[in-house]
């Protein structure tokens, strides 16, 4: 990657997109640390540092770098739109409308659907800046009340997620890779110091040996190094054409293979997962806490997102939200149909319903693996934190999987654009 970064930077038009790309960055950042008026950062800190750390508020502060628990004008972060764009994609298989706009009208229908995902993204934050403004507002962290308080309030962090979306897209046209993912990258891997400050403090505290780091530091290597094998791994099931005479001339007769990925749903299935496993927390925390001891205390902690009950809750949804997206992302029966319509084969089986059994075969065994890669990569964090009884050490699994996947889709981008710079062509 190092390497990579070094060629792109010795091209002056890919140096003026990683400057263009950085610049960018550099905003974000700096709009990730100023404040929204009107609220007490200082008890939304201590809020978060003791009640909401095991809620969903907890998983969007690891998504906005910080930013949701200073109450920052970036505190949403990217969140909308990406949730934006899982509905749209969802919507597109409900709709046909919606589905012709993806399939028939090509780039007109890309822009289109690019727009409707805009518009929808704006909701999204209308309504997610309300909730966290209705939430701060009956802990007490809103130092003013009124009605325009919580206008200025609710469309600060709307339109901070709007321009997050507008920085995202000059990245995609003007600098390296996908805009968005980026800046998810950057927030999550902005979170690393304060993981090695912390990791610090506790060698410092008698808590853990330097044996102990140094062993952690190999396991999260190990981890990421298995983490980007499997996202590169893949399937390939041989595909046939078969010859044809057109005129004068013979078309068909090559070999290619249809590649199926391990990882086929990305992340997703685990922040779906990671949604639904921790709303009970988030729902227990508006509540008052209950005495030790009683039945309801012991429901808390076991709802907890440190304990091995949500760990193993974690471990079936993230299994049963691979199988449907994959379902949602890859049709067997539209492949086989394509192939038969191409005179493509898959040898040892007939075109139709035959290859599309096979390729659902196929299909199934490679989301269970993929799916329990990606439940073992999410409650390892889990367990590590159970076995050295410490917290905050090791990063979760949804960031650790953002993080490999941005920078290995950066790195292809950079250079699949100095080949293309670096080809002479055939009139030269």
């Amino acid at each position: 990657m190092i390497e990579t970064i070094r060629n792109a930077w010795k091209i002056p038009d890919l140096r003026r997109k990683l400057l263009f790309t950085l610049f960018i960055l550099l905003i974000y950042r700096l709009g990730a640390s100023i404040p929204v008026p009107f609220i007490d950062q200082t008890a939304l800190q201590a809020m978060f540092s003791s009640t909401f750390s095991n809620t969903f508020f907890g998983f969007m502060d690891v998504m906005s770098g910080g930013a949701f628990s200073y109450a920052t004008v970036f505190a949403l972060s990217i969140q909308p739109y990406i949730n934006a764009q899982i509905i749209i994609q969802l919507l597109t298989v409900a709709i046909p409308a919606l589905e012709r706009l993806q399939k028939e009208e090509g780039e007109e229908g890309r822009k289109k659907l690019e727009k409707i995902t805009r518009y929808v993204t704006v909701a999204i934050a209308l309504l997610t800046g309300f909730a966290y403004y209705t939430t701060i507002r009956n802990f007490g962290f809103v130092t003013e009340s009124g009605f325009w308080t919580g206008l200025v309030i609710v469309l600060s962090f709307t339109a901070g997620s709007a321009f997050i979306m507008w920085l995202g897209e000059q990245i995609t046209e003007f600098g390296i890779g996908n805009g968005i993912s980026i800046i998810l990258f950057t927030s999550i891997v902005s979170r690393f110091p304060t993981m090695f400050t912390s990791l610090a403090n506790y060698v410092r505290e008698g808590r853990i040996s330097w044996l102990t780091v140094v062993l952690l530091l190999i396991g999260m290597i190990l981890v990421v190094a298995f983490v980007v094998f499997i996202t590169n791994a893949e399937r390939r099931i041989p595909v046939q054409y078969a010859k044809r005479v057109v005129g004068r001339k013979m078309y068909g007769g090559q070999s290619t293979h249809l590649p199926l990925k391990v990882n086929m749903s990305g992340v997703m299935p685990i922040i779906f997962a990671q949604s639904i496993a921790t709303f009970p927390a988030t729902i227990a925390a508006f509540f008052p806490a209950p005495k030790e001891g009683t039945f309801w205390a012991g429901v808390l902690k076991g709802i907890e997102n440190t304990s091995l009950i949500y760990a193993l809750i974690l471990f079936i949804l993230i299994i049963a939200f691979s199988y449907f997206y994959a379902a949602i992302q890859f049709n067997p029966q539209e492949i086989a149909n394509n192939m038969k319509k191409n005179g493509g084969f898959v040898p040892g089986f007939r075109p139709g319903k035959p290859t599309s059994d096979f390729i659902g075969k196929v299909l199934r065994k490679i989301t269970l693996f993929g799916a329990l890669f990606l439940g073992i990569i999410a409650i390892l964090p889990i367990i590590l934190n159970k076995a050295i009884n410490i917290a905050g050490l090791s990063i979760g699994g949804t960031s650790l999987l953002i993080v490999v996947g941005v920078a290995l889709e950066t790195v292809k981008e950079l250079e699949a654009q100095m080949m293309m710079r670096h080809y002479k062509g055939f009139l030269e």
